[in-house]
């Protein structure tokens, strides 16, 4: 079964990563590009040896030879694209953050709710594929015991810089109620524990103003951001996220603590420890990942198009659910107290 590929948004990953990968699998093929202008559509067409550039999405969902479209823009247009591509009976592979808000992942759940037989992925959080498996393995083999606390931090490791350009991911507008790297830590830490029940959060900006292409423009987006969330298990998780936490030794990294048995999985060194009650210190975890604890969401997307495979990282269901956490982080922020996470169907 040979599948025609559209692509509206080039940016970094898509580059990187969904384009070539995609051009590896046989039988597939990537015949259009639109992006933001003419020029930066061509220049990737180019680059890839692939036929048609446009600066308008819709020659690219509206082109009934067209089967599948990734969607590789900011979230600002996630949910526009994602319907717009469903409704035209597309296949759709969207770039994460799923959307904005909640409302507008709620809409794009809805639409592929409607048509069962077209695939809607999520790119999913990348950071901890290797170590998935084995940490649900030792959840499962009972290594920590009671799971009592854990510790997440997802850290930019620098110090604060008021006067630079504000990043996409510092304008509402654009990244919506996302937080740097809160959702791809949460939806990793879910495939392990489950969906949270309740999040507190506090949050602090030390950047009043910032220049985003000529203009200034307040900063309304957290540069540093605790969160404590309850667990659907009982479990406790504290998580930070910041922006001016330079000079860290471990800037990227979760902790599990159980009654028996303690984890670490440090990212930045790649590195999973563990210990033992009654060690004294951690040692290394040596272990064979599963052939397939890869990145290959461009492999699992053709091959739930032919029928080969069903979705697992990440469906619209799943990344629905990390769309629940991210809403329940601003509301607490916004209200100053703790969110639970089963009153947010009343809010849609």
């Amino acid at each position: 079964m040979d599948i025609r590929i559209g692509i509206i948004g080039a940016g970094e990953n898509t580059r990187l990563k969904h384009i070539p990968l995609l051009q590896k699998i046989e039988g597939v093929q990537i015949v259009a590009i639109s992006n933001r202008s003419m020029a930066s559509a061509q220049k990737v067409c180019d680059q890839f040896n692939i036929a048609n550039a446009y600066d308008d999405w819709q020659k690219i969902i509206h082109d009934p030879t067209i089967d599948a479209v990734l969607i590789g823009t900011w979230p600002n247009m996630h949910k526009l694209l994602t319907c717009e591509a469903l409704k035209a009976g597309k296949h759709v592979l969207c770039e994460a953050r799923m959307a904005r808000d909640l409302a507008e992942a709620r809409e794009m759940l809805d639409e592929s709710h409607l048509r069962p037989s077209q695939i809607a992925q999520i790119v999913p959080a990348p950071f901890t594929l290797k170590y998935d498996t084995e940490i649900i393995k030792l959840i499962g083999n009972n290594f920590f015991g009671d799971i009592l606390a854990v510790n997440g931090r997802f850290n930019f490791n620098t110090f604060l810089d008021a006067d630079a350009p504000m990043h996409w991911r510092e304008n509402r507008d654009i990244s919506g109620n996302n937080i740097m790297l809160m959702g791809i830590l949460y939806e990793s830490m879910s495939r392990w524990l489950g969906p949270a029940k309740s999040v507190i959060a506090s949050g602090k900006i030390f950047s009043s103003l910032k220049d985003y292409n000529g203009k200034a423009r307040p900063v309304d987006i957290p540069e540093h951001l605790n969160i404590l969330a309850q667990v659907d298990n009982g479990v406790e998780a504290h998580l930070q996220f910041s922006s001016v936490t330079a000079l860290e030794d471990c800037p990227q990294s979760i902790w599990i603590f159980g009654s028996n048995g303690t984890a670490h999985l440090d990212l930045k060194n790649d590195q999973l420890l563990l210990g033992k009650k009654g060690d004294t210190e951690l040692q290394l975890h040596n272990f064979t990942p599963p052939a397939d604890a890869i990145w290959r969401v461009e492999e699992e997307f053709i091959n739930a198009i032919r029928g080969t495979e069903k979705i697992n990282l990440t469906d619209f269901d799943t990344a629905f659910q990390y769309m629940k956490f991210t809403e329940a982080v601003t509301l607490s922020l916004q209200e100053d107290k703790r969110i639970h996470l089963s009153n947010l169907g009343t809010l849609l």
